[in-house]
Order: C-alpha cells, then structure tokens, then sequence
C-alpha cells in the first residue's frame, strides 16, 4: 500500500510540475512592479480557454498531493 502511494505521489507531482510550467505568465516583472503592475494583481482578469484549464488542474492535482502526502504519513 506504502508503494501504491508513492508511486502515485510521484506521478501526482510531476504532473502538477508540468501544468504549473506550461501555464502563462502574469506578471510583467520588474518593470511592472515600478511603473504599477499592481493593477493586473488586484484587476479582473478571469482565465479562458486552455489557461482555465490548467489553472483548474493545477488546483485538482493540488489537493490531490497533499491528500497523498498526508496519507504516506499516516501509513
């Protein structure tokens, strides 16, 4: 069961890795902290398309490693 469960952890992590690189970047870097990136911080923006896609995987595959990693420690 152990084995089962980190296998799983790994697999979980490496995929949340890989939907954490492939989304966008938001942040417009050090240029936009100085002349005020605050405002696309605080603003509305609302993800579309593939971005709300990964941006709901990235939360699914989220919980879905803590839930594991607190199972490991439990077994």
């Amino acid at each position: 069961m152990h084995t089962v469960l980190l296998v799983s952890l790994v697999i979980i992590s490496l995929a949340l890795i890989v939907v954490v690189l492939l989304q966008s970047s938001k942040s417009a870097g050090l240029s936009g902290a100085i002349s005020g990136g605050a405002e696309q911080l605080f603003g509305k923006q609302k993800a579309r398309g593939m971005d709300l896609v990964l941006h709901r995987a990235t939360i699914v595959l989220a919980i879905i490693f803590f839930i594991l990693a607190i199972a490991i420690t439990k077994i």
